[in-house]
């Protein structure tokens, strides 16, 4: 394999609208690119702290990871309910799916639903919070522990902005999740429920995430905006002027960088030559879109890899190599390159003509 080319690829596009300046009132706060987890903002990211009820995006993650049938029935055992702080006011007794679970938990950010949620899919709530860990580890969230499922004021717990964006990322990935978060009010298990996310009506393009607040923690706040296919994540910690600074966060993300089409799938980008065939040369093909989000005055290069020959036969759709884009000097996306057509073996093609021809002569 051989490196063949080497390109510059001004993608940044011009921005029309004038970028202010952004700042929060956070103590500590990100924005991220939804898609490739780009950090497009970043103020005291890595700095560990309380996280109150945005905690209950990880229980929920567990949940639906773990019991993907939102329809199962979920009787409430006694000490699931009277929790304090923010409840659905479940009944001891009482029968809720899942889904009627995670809606109270999600929209009305029940404590006692995060209970319910737990000891049901965890078999308790004390093995429901090490799969909560053991999921944090898997994310990479290094700056992370839990000791509860809804977020009430612990000393072992507590995260990061920069990984509770991560996991947020990882719950819009979930379509039901998404769905959830996203929605407005509903009514559903015997409640109606509101909610808490102001920004739902507030900012638009705004599909969702989850509040928090304790006096310890203060204001939490983690939030997804989507526009024209792209997507944001921010998050702010001991915010009290969180609705005002996640929608000046978004505004700077998408004024800011633009989703840049870096290569579309199906894109010949190179012939390759062939030996051993009638086909002299085989075409190669990008095999999949890559997308990264992009300032006006970034620019990318893109490099291709391929071998500077290839033997027959040559089966079309095999991987033929790959493109690889670089900003600066850290890579942003890939993509396989496939041969997009066939070359048969020349002998194999020889040897059945003179097959053909002994028929046709007789051997002569």
């Amino acid at each position: 394999m051989k490196r063949i080319a080497a390109a510059l690829l001004a993608l940044g596009i011009l921005c029309t609208v004038p970028v202010q300046a952004v700042g929060t009132s956070a103590c500590c706060a990100i924005l991220v690119d939804g898609e490739t987890g780009r950090v497009l903002y970043a103020q005291n990211a890595q700095e560990q702290r309380l996280i109150a009820s945005t905690t209950k995006l990880m229980t929920a993650l567990v949940a639906v990871e773990t019991h993907p049938d939102l329809s199962e029935v979920v009787t409430i055992r006694p000490e699931w309910t009277g929790a304090e702080g923010s409840s659905m006011y479940l009944r001891s007794g009482e029968q809720v799916s899942l889904e009627g679970l995670l809606y109270g938990l999600l929209l009305a950010s029940g404590n006692d639903a995060a209970l319910a949620v737990a000891g049901h899919c965890g078999g308790s709530v004390e093995e429901f919070v090490e799969l909560m860990n053991r999921r944090a580890r898997q994310l990479d969230m290094r700056d992370t522990h839990f000791a509860n499922p809804n977020g009430l004021d612990d000393p072992a717990h507590y995260s990061t902005a920069a990984d509770m964006a991560k996991l947020a990322r990882a719950c819009m990935e979930r379509e039901e999740l998404a769905r959830i978060v996203a929605t407005k009010s509903i009514a559903i298990a015997g409640r109606s429920f509101t909610n808490h996310n102001k920004l739902l009506w507030r900012y638009e393009g705004c599909i969702g995430m989850k509040t928090g607040y304790t006096k310890q923690a203060g204001r939490t706040l983690v939030s997804c905006a989507q526009r024209g296919g792209q997507r944001l994540i921010a998050v702010t910690l001991n915010d009290p002027d969180d609705w005002r600074d996640h929608a000046a966060l978004f505004d700077y993300g998408f004024q800011t960088y633009s989703r840049n089409v870096l290569v579309l799938g199906g894109r010949e980008v190179r012939r390759v030559p062939v030996s051993g065939s009638l086909n002299r040369f085989v075409p190669v093909c990008t095999a999949g879109d890559v997308y990264y989000p992009l300032s006006a005055e970034e620019q990318v290069r893109a490099e291709i890899f391929l071998p500077e020959t290839v033997q027959a036969p040559v089966q079309a759709g095999t991987v033929a190599g790959r493109m690889a884009f670089y900003l600066e000097e850290q890579m942003i996306g890939e993509t396989d390159l496939l041969y997009a057509a066939g070359a048969a073996d020349d002998r194999a093609k020889a040897g059945g003509l003179d097959r053909l021809l002994d028929f046709l002569t007789g051997g002569l």
